[in-house]
């Protein structure tokens, strides 16, 4: 609902950016969630935030990617012993630079492929990746202060 209501009024910069805070959905699911509930609700709430913004396709595009990345991400940022059961991939739990590296890399390719599907050209590849680099910057931000003020010990 933040998303629909207040994250897709604003726009950064005058470049029509929107923040995209509503990956936090699919970041902070539960290590032993499987991967095809996991793709499944990224295609869900991808769904339902293009329904509402009029994107046609966009996100639920860029989301069910972001689901796809996120075991392979997961896998190359895993502690030597795994990762404990019943932990989440939260500051809390792993740790601030820990967390930067897993949301960074999930919110930059959920950002460069919404970008790229929606210029589906690269004669404009400058200002598109500056875009991509923009929204990352503040949808990363807003998802690190969530952390601080959703999930405290």
């Amino acid at each position: 609902m933040l998303q629909i209501l207040v994250f897709n009024n604003i726009g950064i910069l005058g470049l029509g950016i929107v923040p995209a805070f509503f990956i936090l959905y699919i970041l902070l699911l539960p290590f032993e969630t499987p991967g095809w509930l996991v793709l499944v609700l990224a295609f869900s709430i991808g769904l339902i935030i293009d329904i509402f913004s009029d994107t046609i396709g966009l996100n639920t595009a860029a989301s069910v990617f972001t689901a796809f990345l996120r075991p392979i991400i997961l896998r190359s940022l895993s502690p030597r012993d795994g990762y404990e059961v019943g932990t989440f991939p939260r500051i809390h739990y792993m740790g601030m630079n820990w967390f930067i590296k897993y949301a960074s890399g999930l919110v930059f390719s959920h950002q460069l492929l919404y970008y790229f599907l929606e210029n589906f050209t690269f004669a404009q590849f400058g200002f598109m990746l500056l875009k991509v680099l923009v929204g990352t910057f503040f949808s990363l931000l807003l998802i690190i202060v969530s952390q601080f003020f959703i999930y405290k010990k």
